[in-house]
């Protein structure tokens, strides 16, 4: 499996912010100062996926919802290499790459709905993270399997996921309300 990762070297030679950066600036609850480089320093984060605040980039990780060896299988393995470094390094759409902290992201790894879902108590972070998690799918057009379409909440969705090539692997037909931006709840403000 060949992707590029969120560290585009592209951007590091030209002295610009790495997609990492951007996606930490983009998400910071409170700004950064940005030096040299891009160095960040200062700032405050939230973790939706198991509701904590971080105070330090490096206590973060910058996850893909729909991890690269989830997509690798769901249909990334026929693109082209330039496709795979876009994907690896979107940010057309908020919720491709989402800052998390670290410990939340590793315990994902590269599990799909049906064996992980976000740790936060909330059951609304879940039901979010299921439409993040079907939007991309969607604007990258991945197939669903079976048991990843068993764990997505219904409410993520309008219409259904249909056969179209190979049994168990499924297409998105429908439409889902894009995802609102995550903030902490108001008694996490800080």
């Amino acid at each position: 499996m060949l992707f590029y990762g969120v560290h585009n070297a592209r951007d590091r030679e030209r002295g610009a912010c790495s997609s990492r950066a951007k996606v930490l600036i983009s998400e910071a609850v409170e700004a950064p100062q940005i030096g040299p480089n891009c160095r960040l320093t200062g700032g405050r984060w939230f973790s939706y996926y198991d509701a904590t605040s971080v105070t330090s980039a490096a206590g973060l990780d910058i996850d893909h919802m729909v991890p690269l060896a989830e997509a690798w299988d769901s249909g990334a393995s026929a693109w082209t290499a330039r496709r795979r470094e876009a994907y690896a390094n979107d940010q057309g759409a908020e919720a491709s790459l989402v800052a998390v902290t670290a410990r939340s992201n590793r315990s994902k790894s590269n599990q799909d709905p049906a064996t992980w879902l976000p740790p936060a108590p909330d059951t609304a972070v879940r039901c979010t993270y299921a439409a993040q998690w079907v939007a991309t799918k969607l604007r990258w057009d991945l197939t669903v399997d079976d048991t990843e379409l068993a764990a997505l909440p219904s409410s993520t969705t309008t219409r259904s996921w249909s056969s179209r090539s190979s049994p168990g692997s499924r297409f998105w037909t429908g439409a889902i309300a894009p995802p609102r931006r995550r903030r902490p709840p108001a008694g996490q403000q800080g």
